[in-house]
Protein backbone atom coordinates (compact mmCIF):
# COMPACT_ATOMS: atom_id res chain seq x y z
CA UNK A 1 0.00 0.00 0.00
CA UNK A 2 1.25 3.46 -0.89
CA UNK A 3 0.35 6.38 1.36
CA UNK A 4 0.70 10.11 0.83
CA UNK A 5 1.15 11.77 4.22
CA UNK A 6 0.49 15.51 4.34
CA UNK A 7 -0.49 18.03 7.00
CA UNK A 8 -0.47 21.70 8.01
CA UNK A 9 -1.91 23.19 4.84
CA UNK A 10 -3.15 26.32 6.63
CA UNK A 11 -5.54 27.34 3.87
CA UNK A 12 -6.69 30.90 4.50
CA UNK A 13 -3.30 31.97 5.86
CA UNK A 14 -2.86 35.76 5.69
CA UNK A 15 0.62 37.11 6.38
CA UNK A 16 0.89 40.86 6.93
CA UNK A 17 -2.10 41.41 4.65
CA UNK A 18 -1.01 38.94 1.94
CA UNK A 19 -3.28 35.94 1.33
CA UNK A 20 -1.08 32.85 0.96
CA UNK A 21 -3.99 30.65 -0.21
CA UNK A 22 -3.03 30.77 -3.93
CA UNK A 23 0.45 29.43 -3.08
CA UNK A 24 -1.07 26.62 -1.02
CA UNK A 25 -3.52 25.88 -3.82
CA UNK A 26 -0.64 25.26 -6.23
CA UNK A 27 0.96 22.88 -3.73
CA UNK A 28 -2.31 20.94 -3.49
CA UNK A 29 -2.43 20.64 -7.29
CA UNK A 30 1.07 19.21 -7.25
CA UNK A 31 0.06 16.75 -4.52
CA UNK A 32 -2.75 15.49 -6.75
CA UNK A 33 -0.25 14.95 -9.55
CA UNK A 34 1.99 12.99 -7.15
CA UNK A 35 -1.01 10.84 -6.18
CA UNK A 36 -1.66 10.08 -9.85
CA UNK A 37 1.93 9.60 -10.94
CA UNK A 38 3.04 7.48 -7.99
CA UNK A 39 -0.18 5.45 -7.81
CA UNK A 40 -0.97 6.39 -4.23
CA UNK A 41 -3.62 4.20 -2.58
CA UNK A 42 -4.53 6.38 0.42
CA UNK A 43 -4.02 10.03 1.40
CA UNK A 44 -3.49 10.99 5.07
CA UNK A 45 -4.12 14.60 6.13
CA UNK A 46 -2.92 15.00 9.72
CA UNK A 47 -4.60 18.26 10.67
CA UNK A 48 -4.55 22.05 10.19
CA UNK A 49 -6.23 22.11 6.82
CA UNK A 50 -7.23 25.68 7.69
CA UNK A 51 -5.35 28.48 9.42
CA UNK A 52 -8.10 29.78 11.72
CA UNK A 53 -11.72 29.18 12.72
CA UNK A 54 -13.14 31.42 9.99
CA UNK A 55 -11.57 31.34 6.53
CA UNK A 56 -12.58 32.62 3.11
CA UNK A 57 -15.00 30.74 0.92
CA UNK A 58 -12.12 30.29 -1.54
CA UNK A 59 -10.00 28.51 1.08
CA UNK A 60 -12.83 26.17 2.05
CA UNK A 61 -13.66 25.47 -1.60
CA UNK A 62 -10.04 24.52 -2.33
CA UNK A 63 -10.10 21.90 0.41
CA UNK A 64 -13.35 20.39 -0.90
CA UNK A 65 -12.02 20.48 -4.47
CA UNK A 66 -8.89 18.58 -3.42
CA UNK A 67 -10.94 15.66 -2.11
CA UNK A 68 -13.24 15.72 -5.12
CA UNK A 69 -10.19 15.41 -7.39
CA UNK A 70 -8.98 12.53 -5.23
CA UNK A 71 -12.31 10.79 -5.76
CA UNK A 72 -11.86 11.15 -9.53
CA UNK A 73 -8.53 9.33 -9.09
CA UNK A 74 -10.26 6.64 -7.03
CA UNK A 75 -8.18 7.41 -3.92
CA UNK A 76 -9.74 7.63 -0.42
CA UNK A 77 -8.49 9.96 2.31
CA UNK A 78 -8.34 10.09 6.10
CA UNK A 79 -8.53 13.56 7.63
CA UNK A 80 -8.25 14.87 11.19
CA UNK A 81 -8.59 18.36 12.65
CA UNK A 82 -5.63 20.29 14.03
CA UNK A 83 -5.49 23.00 16.66
CA UNK A 84 -6.06 25.69 14.01
CA UNK A 85 -9.03 24.00 12.38
CA UNK A 86 -12.69 24.88 12.97
CA UNK A 87 -13.56 21.47 14.41
CA UNK A 88 -17.32 21.95 14.35
CA UNK A 89 -17.15 23.16 10.75
CA UNK A 90 -15.10 20.11 9.73
CA UNK A 91 -17.64 17.85 11.42
CA UNK A 92 -20.41 19.63 9.50
CA UNK A 93 -18.50 19.15 6.23
CA UNK A 94 -17.77 15.47 6.91
CA UNK A 95 -20.94 14.11 5.18
CA UNK A 96 -20.06 16.11 2.07
CA UNK A 97 -16.43 15.01 2.14
CA UNK A 98 -17.55 11.41 2.72
CA UNK A 99 -19.18 11.57 -0.72
CA UNK A 100 -15.70 12.35 -2.05
CA UNK A 101 -14.24 9.35 -0.24
CA UNK A 102 -12.75 11.24 2.71
CA UNK A 103 -13.28 10.12 6.31
CA UNK A 104 -13.08 13.16 8.60
CA UNK A 105 -12.78 13.47 12.37
CA UNK A 106 -13.02 16.90 13.94
CA UNK A 107 -13.14 15.77 17.56
CA UNK A 108 -11.42 12.91 19.38
CA UNK A 109 -13.34 9.65 19.76
CA UNK A 110 -12.57 6.42 21.58
CA UNK A 111 -12.32 3.21 19.54
CA UNK A 112 -15.87 2.19 20.45
CA UNK A 113 -17.15 5.61 19.35
CA UNK A 114 -15.59 5.45 15.88
CA UNK A 115 -12.05 6.58 16.63
CA UNK A 116 -10.72 3.63 14.60
CA UNK A 117 -11.90 3.02 11.04
CA UNK A 118 -11.22 0.37 8.43
CA UNK A 119 -9.78 1.55 5.14
CA UNK A 120 -8.45 -0.70 2.38
CA UNK A 121 -8.46 -3.56 4.86
CA UNK A 122 -6.30 -1.77 7.44
CA UNK A 123 -7.36 -0.41 10.83
CA UNK A 124 -6.59 3.30 11.11
CA UNK A 125 -6.82 5.37 14.29
CA UNK A 126 -7.86 9.01 13.90
CA UNK A 127 -6.78 11.35 16.70
CA UNK A 128 -7.47 15.07 16.09
CA UNK A 129 -5.86 17.71 18.26
CA UNK A 130 -7.01 17.38 21.87
CA UNK A 131 -6.88 20.45 24.10
CA UNK A 132 -6.34 20.13 27.81
CA UNK A 133 -9.91 21.31 28.35
CA UNK A 134 -11.30 18.51 26.17
CA UNK A 135 -9.21 15.97 28.03
CA UNK A 136 -10.68 17.22 31.28
CA UNK A 137 -14.15 16.55 29.94
CA UNK A 138 -13.27 13.23 28.33
CA UNK A 139 -11.03 11.54 30.89
CA UNK A 140 -10.63 13.56 34.05
CA UNK A 141 -14.21 13.05 35.20
CA UNK A 142 -12.92 9.72 36.48
CA UNK A 143 -11.42 10.00 39.96
CA UNK A 144 -8.15 8.29 38.97
CA UNK A 145 -7.71 10.57 35.98
CA UNK A 146 -8.03 13.93 37.68
CA UNK A 147 -4.38 14.20 38.68
CA UNK A 148 -2.88 12.91 35.43
CA UNK A 149 -0.75 15.12 33.23
CA UNK A 150 -1.72 15.93 29.65
CA UNK A 151 0.80 13.36 28.35
CA UNK A 152 -0.48 10.63 30.68
CA UNK A 153 -4.04 11.29 29.60
CA UNK A 154 -2.97 11.21 25.96
CA UNK A 155 -1.30 7.87 26.58
CA UNK A 156 -4.65 6.41 27.67
CA UNK A 157 -6.27 7.64 24.46
CA UNK A 158 -3.40 6.38 22.30
CA UNK A 159 -3.55 2.96 23.96
CA UNK A 160 -7.30 2.84 23.36
CA UNK A 161 -6.80 3.64 19.67
CA UNK A 162 -3.83 1.31 19.06
CA UNK A 163 -3.97 0.28 15.38
CA UNK A 164 -1.58 -0.56 12.51
CA UNK A 165 -2.03 2.94 11.09
CA UNK A 166 -2.47 6.11 13.13
CA UNK A 167 -3.03 9.80 12.40
CA UNK A 168 -2.37 12.31 15.16
CA UNK A 169 -2.05 16.05 15.61
CA UNK A 170 0.11 16.72 18.65
CA UNK A 171 3.66 17.56 19.70
CA UNK A 172 6.11 14.75 20.39
CA UNK A 173 8.91 15.28 22.91
CA UNK A 174 12.15 16.05 21.10
CA UNK A 175 10.57 17.24 17.84
CA UNK A 176 12.27 20.28 16.30
CA UNK A 177 9.73 23.06 15.65
CA UNK A 178 9.63 24.83 12.33
CA UNK A 179 9.27 28.25 13.96
CA UNK A 180 5.72 29.28 13.08
CA UNK A 181 3.73 26.97 15.36
CA UNK A 182 1.88 28.03 18.51
CA UNK A 183 4.60 27.77 21.16
CA UNK A 184 1.99 27.10 23.85
CA UNK A 185 0.98 23.84 22.14
CA UNK A 186 4.64 22.82 21.77
CA UNK A 187 5.46 23.30 25.43
CA UNK A 188 6.38 20.45 27.73
CA UNK A 189 2.85 20.49 29.14
CA UNK A 190 1.49 19.57 25.70
CA UNK A 191 4.26 17.23 24.51
CA UNK A 192 3.84 13.44 24.34
CA UNK A 193 6.89 11.18 24.91
CA UNK A 194 7.69 8.78 22.06
CA UNK A 195 7.42 5.91 24.57
CA UNK A 196 3.68 6.61 24.73
CA UNK A 197 3.17 5.88 21.01
CA UNK A 198 1.61 2.39 20.66
CA UNK A 199 4.08 -0.21 19.43
CA UNK A 200 1.26 -1.92 17.51
CA UNK A 201 1.29 0.98 15.04
CA UNK A 202 3.31 0.31 11.93
CA UNK A 203 3.19 3.96 10.91
CA UNK A 204 2.15 7.12 12.78
CA UNK A 205 1.34 10.08 10.51
CA UNK A 206 1.75 13.27 12.51
CA UNK A 207 0.81 16.89 11.99
CA UNK A 208 1.35 20.06 14.05
CA UNK A 209 5.12 20.58 13.63
CA UNK A 210 5.97 22.48 10.45
CA UNK A 211 9.45 20.98 10.03
CA UNK A 212 9.54 17.62 8.22
CA UNK A 213 11.20 14.98 10.40
CA UNK A 214 11.13 11.49 11.85
CA UNK A 215 10.52 11.42 15.61
CA UNK A 216 10.36 7.69 16.36
CA UNK A 217 11.64 4.44 14.89
CA UNK A 218 9.45 2.06 16.94
CA UNK A 219 6.78 2.76 15.98
CA UNK A 220 7.86 4.64 12.89
CA UNK A 221 6.47 8.17 13.26
CA UNK A 222 6.99 11.20 11.03
CA UNK A 223 5.86 14.79 10.70
CA UNK A 224 5.29 15.62 7.05
CA UNK A 225 5.85 19.34 7.64
CA UNK A 226 3.91 22.27 6.24
CA UNK A 227 3.40 22.71 2.51
CA UNK A 228 4.82 26.24 2.37
CA UNK A 229 6.92 28.50 4.60
CA UNK A 230 4.13 30.09 6.62
CA UNK A 231 5.82 32.65 8.84
CA UNK A 232 8.98 34.73 9.02
CA UNK A 233 9.85 32.75 12.15
CA UNK A 234 10.29 29.64 10.00
CA UNK A 235 13.72 29.36 8.45
CA UNK A 236 14.05 28.88 4.71
CA UNK A 237 16.31 25.90 5.34
CA UNK A 238 13.70 23.93 7.32
CA UNK A 239 12.62 20.85 5.40
CA UNK A 240 8.92 20.70 4.57
CA UNK A 241 6.60 19.19 1.97
CA UNK A 242 4.96 15.77 2.10
CA UNK A 243 5.86 12.10 2.52
CA UNK A 244 5.35 9.11 0.27
CA UNK A 245 5.12 6.02 2.47
CA UNK A 246 5.31 2.42 1.28
CA UNK A 247 3.49 0.08 3.66
CA UNK A 248 4.30 -3.53 2.66
CA UNK A 249 2.26 -6.52 3.90
CA UNK A 250 5.08 -7.25 6.35
CA UNK A 251 8.27 -5.59 7.40
CA UNK A 252 9.01 -1.93 8.15
CA UNK A 253 7.48 0.89 6.09
CA UNK A 254 9.69 2.90 3.75
CA UNK A 255 9.40 6.68 3.85
CA UNK A 256 10.33 8.83 0.86
CA UNK A 257 10.41 12.56 1.69
CA UNK A 258 8.94 14.93 -0.89
CA UNK A 259 10.75 18.20 -0.22
CA UNK A 260 9.32 20.58 -2.74
CA UNK A 261 9.84 24.31 -2.20
CA UNK A 262 6.21 25.23 -2.67
CA UNK A 263 5.19 28.82 -2.15
CA UNK A 264 7.28 31.96 -2.00
CA UNK A 265 10.22 32.04 0.44
CA UNK A 266 10.20 34.41 3.41
CA UNK A 267 13.38 36.10 4.60
CA UNK A 268 14.32 38.59 7.31
CA UNK A 269 17.20 41.00 6.62
CA UNK A 270 18.87 42.83 9.52
CA UNK A 271 20.56 45.98 8.26
CA UNK A 272 22.01 49.26 9.43
CA UNK A 273 20.51 52.47 7.97
CA UNK A 274 23.68 53.13 5.95
CA UNK A 275 23.32 49.76 4.19
CA UNK A 276 19.77 50.32 2.95
CA UNK A 277 20.46 52.14 -0.31
CA UNK A 278 23.31 49.84 -1.27
CA UNK A 279 21.22 46.71 -0.77
CA UNK A 280 18.01 47.84 -2.51
CA UNK A 281 18.74 46.04 -5.79
CA UNK A 282 19.57 42.83 -3.96
CA UNK A 283 16.39 43.09 -1.91
CA UNK A 284 14.31 43.92 -4.95
CA UNK A 285 15.57 40.77 -6.67
CA UNK A 286 14.55 38.44 -3.85
CA UNK A 287 11.83 36.12 -5.27
CA UNK A 288 9.76 35.95 -2.08
CA UNK A 289 8.51 38.20 0.72
CA UNK A 290 10.79 40.37 2.84
CA UNK A 291 10.90 41.61 6.42
CA UNK A 292 13.45 44.29 7.26
CA UNK A 293 14.81 44.92 10.73
CA UNK A 294 16.79 48.15 10.69
CA UNK A 295 18.95 49.42 13.53
CA UNK A 296 17.60 52.46 15.30
CA UNK A 297 14.42 54.45 14.90
CA UNK A 298 12.95 54.74 11.39
CA UNK A 299 10.86 57.70 10.37
CA UNK A 300 7.53 57.14 8.59
CA UNK A 301 9.05 58.81 5.51
CA UNK A 302 11.87 56.23 5.32
CA UNK A 303 9.44 53.37 5.85
CA UNK A 304 7.17 54.63 3.11
CA UNK A 305 10.14 54.96 0.76
CA UNK A 306 11.15 51.37 1.45
CA UNK A 307 7.66 50.04 0.82
CA UNK A 308 7.51 51.94 -2.48
CA UNK A 309 10.94 50.72 -3.56
CA UNK A 310 10.33 47.09 -2.58
CA UNK A 311 6.99 45.65 -3.78
CA UNK A 312 7.79 42.36 -2.01
CA UNK A 313 8.35 44.02 1.39
CA UNK A 314 5.79 43.07 4.04
CA UNK A 315 7.27 44.54 7.22
CA UNK A 316 9.80 47.11 8.36
CA UNK A 317 10.80 47.17 12.02
CA UNK A 318 13.30 49.13 14.04
CA UNK A 319 15.75 47.34 16.31
CA UNK A 320 16.87 48.85 19.62
CA UNK A 321 13.87 51.15 19.91
CA UNK A 322 12.38 51.84 23.34
CA UNK A 323 8.67 51.17 24.05
CA UNK A 324 8.24 54.95 24.50
CA UNK A 325 9.58 55.56 21.00
CA UNK A 326 7.29 52.88 19.60
CA UNK A 327 4.33 54.67 21.15
CA UNK A 328 5.65 57.93 19.73
CA UNK A 329 5.60 56.37 16.26
CA UNK A 330 1.94 55.58 16.61
CA UNK A 331 2.32 52.32 18.50
CA UNK A 332 -1.11 52.78 20.06
CA UNK A 333 -2.57 52.30 16.60
CA UNK A 334 -0.76 49.01 16.03
CA UNK A 335 -2.52 45.72 16.45
CA UNK A 336 -1.85 44.07 19.78
CA UNK A 337 0.29 41.32 18.23
CA UNK A 338 2.35 43.71 16.12
CA UNK A 339 2.98 46.09 19.02
CA UNK A 340 4.03 43.20 21.25
CA UNK A 341 6.24 41.80 18.47
CA UNK A 342 8.03 45.10 18.14
CA UNK A 343 8.54 45.32 21.87
CA UNK A 344 10.02 41.80 21.99
CA UNK A 345 12.22 42.62 19.01
CA UNK A 346 13.81 45.59 20.67
CA UNK A 347 14.33 43.61 23.86
CA UNK A 348 16.08 40.86 21.92
CA UNK A 349 13.55 38.24 23.05
CA UNK A 350 11.91 37.43 19.73
CA UNK A 351 12.80 33.73 19.81
CA UNK A 352 11.45 32.98 23.27
CA UNK A 353 7.99 32.02 22.06
CA UNK A 354 6.26 34.85 23.89
CA UNK A 355 4.55 36.19 20.79
CA UNK A 356 3.25 32.75 19.88
CA UNK A 357 1.94 32.34 23.42
CA UNK A 358 -0.02 35.58 23.08
CA UNK A 359 -1.33 34.43 19.70
CA UNK A 360 -2.58 31.23 21.30
CA UNK A 361 -4.32 33.11 24.10
CA UNK A 362 -6.03 35.42 21.61
CA UNK A 363 -7.05 32.45 19.46
CA UNK A 364 -8.57 30.64 22.42
CA UNK A 365 -10.46 33.82 23.36
CA UNK A 366 -11.75 34.01 19.78
CA UNK A 367 -12.82 30.37 19.88
CA UNK A 368 -14.60 30.92 23.19
CA UNK A 369 -16.37 33.96 21.75
CA UNK A 370 -17.45 31.99 18.71
CA UNK A 371 -18.73 29.18 20.92
CA UNK A 372 -20.70 31.60 23.08
CA UNK A 373 -22.07 33.29 19.98
CA UNK A 374 -23.24 29.92 18.64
Amino acid sequence: MRLLHTADWHLGKVLRGVDRTPEIAQALKDLLEIVRKDRVDLVLVAGDLFDRPQVSAEAEALAVEFFLRLRELGVPALVIAGNHDPKERLEALSPLLALAGATVRGRPLFREEGGVVQVLGVGAALLPFVSERVLMKKLWQEAEGRHQTYAESMRRILDNLASPLMLGHFAVVGARPGGGEFAFHLSEAYAVPTAFLPLSARYVALGHIHRQQAVSEAPLAWYSGSLIQLDFGEGEEAERGALLVELPPSGPPKVHPIRERWGKPLRTYRLSPKDLDGRLEELRGFPGYLRLVVEGRLSPVVKERLFQALPNLLAVEGAGVSPEEIQGEGGAELGLLEAYARYLEEKGRKEEGLLQGLKQVLTEVELEALALGA
